[in-house]
């Protein structure tokens, strides 16, 4: 089978995504340029939001018994271990915030 080129975002008819059949019909009978691949960004026929951080990065000192108390009980939960102390911080803070009427 003789394959189509796609060599720009403007070679995909928005019209294929309508189906799954049309979709899989058109990717059958088309394949991907080199070119498609190498176009400076004022070709891109759209741009990607620039991202915004939801987080902010923080510091903390934690003695070396607590980190591996930490490091222990996230792999016991199977999460890395920062991810597991922001939960311990959310719960607290809701904890506290609960306690003095602010929720």
């Amino acid at each position: 089978m003789n394959e189509k080129i796609i060599n720009s975002q403007a070679d995909i008819p928005p019209e294929i995504f309508e189906s799954v059949a049309k979709e899989r019909e058109f990717w059958d009978t088309h394949t991907f340029g080199e070119k498609f691949f190498v176009q400076d960004e004022s070709e891109l026929a759209f741009a990607l939001p620039k991202r915004i951080p939801s987080t902010t990065a923080t510091s903390i000192r934690l003695g070396r018994d607590l980190e591996t108390r930490l490091k222990a009980l996230a792999a016991k939960k199977q999460m890395p271990y920062q991810t597991l102390l922001k939960e311990f911080v959310l719960e607290r803070t809701y904890e506290e915030e609960k306690r003095l009427g602010m929720i």
